[in-house]
């Protein structure tokens, strides 16, 4: 029983920012109806490979990407764009406390599944919705992708080498970053906006875009610019405003070392058996900053020297920040990610299990603990359309006879 355990959330979302929310939602305890077009689902279930394999080593019908963002829901096929799948939609909606969608501006309008229109029914409703400039200004009615909102918020002004060294220009995060913040955004929204509707009964509508949170993430980067009026550029591994806080390579390897203040570059000079800290080039934090071209190349030389793991022992003895480089191999076999329980499985139809990675929140009252494997397509359909709008299931295979709704062959949960 997590926090939001007495939620029901609609989701008409799809691909990421959307159900990154809505998942995290789920973790949370809240029921997720998530809305898929017969027969094809949402987007990125065909984003493969790879795809999850059976306990045979085939591929399943899974995708990685869809099975990343879509755990603990409910998956109902109805294809609103057809009348009588608009009313069903519409009657999920009357008994829902969320609606998260992220369709085009407008886009939901044409089908009478916008805020105002089912706000009039369900006034209690906390209406998400997701777009990639917003609701109101010039580019509204434009598609935000989030290797373009990256690039337009700045964050990649100031993300890869500098332009003066090998490989210099703009990079992108190696994750789509914005999208995962909007939907962490989003989901913030939707429990203050259910905390606020605790207060006065009445519901909203919660207007989220990509740009607003990339432009809002770049935090620290903002302010240095609003404060000296200088857009600050890329610094590749190293901070704009800490020295040394970068990666530097060992004899066999790399190692980021992140020294945040005098007291611990005073314990690394020891480690690295170097006097720097009696240079008044390097005492301070702010005299390395304006001399870190003549002190990195000095601490580079001597970090090559030795091993990644002799540093890292030494370092971490000596109580100074420091660690590897990993890749996914390493994360999951790391003994603190091991002892978090970051990975876990989860029962699956198809595959027997799904590899999952936990929601990186402890709650000591409420804690959250995901039970629902992301669901096959349709798996729902007949559970949800039979105990939430109370159709007949004649009435529900009708539906689905005339492509109004998609019900997968075999039901999971019977067999039968």
């Amino acid at each position: 029983m997590g926090p939001l355990a007495h939620v029901t959330v609609l989701d008409l979302s799809r691909v990421l920012a959307g159900p990154w929310c809505t998942q995290l939602l789920a973790d949370l305890g809240a029921t997720v109806i998530k809305v898929e077009k017969p027969g094809s689902g949402d987007d990125t279930r065909a984003w493969a490979p790879p795809y999850l394999k059976d306990e045979h080593g085939a591929d399943t019908s899974e995708s990685a990407y869809y099975l990343a963002c879509n755990r603990g829901k409910l998956s109902v096929a109805i294809d609103f764009t057809k009348p009588e799948g608009r009313d069903l939609v519409r009657g999920l909606a009357r008994d829902a406390d969320v609606l998260v969608e992220n369709f085009k501006v407008d886009g939901l309008a044409r089908y009478g599944l916008d805020y105002a229109s089912v706000a009039k029914h369900n006034p209690r409703l906390v209406y998400a919705s997701i777009t990639g400039f917003g609701q109101s200004g010039p580019y509204r009615e434009r598609a935000g992708y989030d290797f373009i909102i990256q690039g337009m918020s700045g964050f990649m002004s100031v993300t890869g080498e500098r332009d003066d060294a090998s490989g210099g220009g703009p990079q992108k995060a190696g994750v789509a970053i914005t999208d995962l913040f909007t939907g962490m955004y989003a989901a913030v929204a939707v429990t203050a906006a259910l905390a606020a509707r605790d207060r006065t009964g009445q519901g909203q509508h919660v207007d989220l875009s990509l740009l607003d949170s990339a432009v809002a993430m770049m935090a620290v980067m903002n302010m240095n610019y609003l404060v000296t009026g200088q857009a600050p550029g890329r610094a590749g591994n190293a901070h704009q405003s800490i020295v040394p806080y970068q990666v530097f390579a060992c004899s066999d390897g790399h190692l980021v070392i992140a020294v945040g203040n005098d007291g611990q570059f005073a314990r690394f000079c020891e480690v690295a058996g170097s006097d720097w800290t009696s240079d008044p080039r390097f005492a301070k934090n702010a005299d390395r900053v304006r001399n870190r071209d003549t002190l990195v190349p000095m601490i580079a030389a001597v970090v090559r020297t030795r091993t990644q793991r002799d540093w890292l022992t030494a370092l971490e003895a000596a109580g100074v920040p420091c660690g590897p480089i990993n890749k996914l191999d390493a994360v999951f076999a790391d003994p603190q990610v091991v002892a978090r329980g970051m990975r876990f499985d989860l029962p699956h139809a198809l595959a027997g299990r799904v590899p999952q990675v936990a929601p990186a929140i402890r709650m000591s009252g409420t804690p959250l603990v995901p039970e629902r494997a992301p669901p096959l397509l349709a798996e729902h359909t007949m559970e949800v359309l039979t105990q939430r709008l109370r159709l007949s299931e004649a009435a529900v295979q009708g539906l689905a006879g005339r492509g109004v709704v998609g019900l997968r062959r075999r039901s999971i949960a019977s067999g039968t």
